[in-house]
């Protein structure tokens, strides 16, 4: 009897809800982790599951054992790694999440130049542009852009990313340029729903703060997409840098009102909070620190 396959196999079902999809996250049949389950039940003497014909669902002594077996394995996967990773590097999985955008242009290549230093090392990237949530869907770390509010999580700030307002010369020169922030308000500008507040454009001057209420036709959920679109054209953005950096360096964007200042927004590496941080996660804040502000991302 391997108690650690039997753990991982409930962790990774009643992280997805079902043996199927856990069979796939863990690389073995759906039968071996249903059996997996079934062995750990026996074992404990308790049902760990209610299974209907369409997914399964923790029971409450289920819910216990979730709460404190990701933090056993990730323990007993630090004591393992710290005893080899001297001649063969981290082993094991990462499970992290990104916002799509950022995850794109950034984290998927940084973690690239991480795993390539622990070739035993697997990486399984989630991008969403919603706060996912870390304990309920496995996640060992997230990077996040903005303040989190969640009590139970801890994080290191990596730097802050800046906000530019552009637009396309092809834009400017028929519809002309606005010369002040408050002529925002007569141009069609793109909105992003992922800001905090999306219609609420805030630049400063001076130390004053300056806010303009904006609309327009287009509401997109990607900062990518809202450049994709003022690069075409069609009206105005409010943007990370970074999404827009490419395009302002080509020419096919224009930044707007050189002389103010807009927001700056955190970038952070989040994490559980009371659960001891793995030796392979703690080295990727590290090297992430590090790496964000080598490529100037921030």
């Amino acid at each position: 009897m391997d108690i650690v396959d039997q753990l991982k196999a409930f962790v990774a079902t009643a992280q997805t809800g079902s043996f199927t999809a856990a069979a796939d996250q863990l690389g073995v049949s759906n039968r071996l982790t249903s059996k997996y389950v079934a062995e750990l039940e026996a074992h404990l003497g308790v049902r760990l599951f209610q299974r209907t014909t369409r997914k399964v669902g923790l029971t409450s002594v289920g819910e216990d054992l979730l709460a404190r077996a990701p933090g056993l394995l990730d323990d007993l996967d630090d004591i393992l790694s710290e005893v080899s990773e001297g001649s063969q590097g981290f082993s094991g999985v990462i499970r992290i999440s990104a916002p799509v955008t950022f995850g794109e242009l950034y984290v998927a290549r940084m973690l690239g130049r991480f795993a390539s230093q622990h070739p035993n090392l697997s990486i399984d990237l989630r991008l969403s542009d919603r706060y996912v949530d870390l304990a309920s869907e496995g996640i060992d770390l997230a990077f996040r852009i903005g303040v989190t509010d969640t009590l139970s999580i801890k994080g290191r700030k990596l730097g802050s990313f800046e906000s530019v307002i552009t637009a396309s010369p092809d834009y400017l020169a028929e519809i002309g340029a606005p010369e002040m922030p408050e002529d925002l308000s007569h141009h069609a500008c793109i909105v992003d729903t992922n800001r905090r507040s999306p219609r609420r454009w805030t630049l400063f001057r001076d130390g004053k703060e300056l806010p303009v209420t904006v609309a327009g036709r287009f509401h997109v959920n990607s900062a990518q997409a809202a450049c994709d679109l003022a690069t075409d054209g069609h009206g105005i953005a409010y943007s990370p840098r970074f999404a827009a950096a490419k395009a302002l360096e080509s020419g096919r964007l224009v930044e707007l009102f050189p002389g103010y200042q807009c927001e700056h927004s955190p970038v952070s590496a989040i994490y559980l909070e009371g659960r001891a941080l793995p030796r392979k996660t703690r080295a990727l804040i590290d090297f992430a620190t590090h790496d964000i502000r080598a490529a100037q991302i921030v």
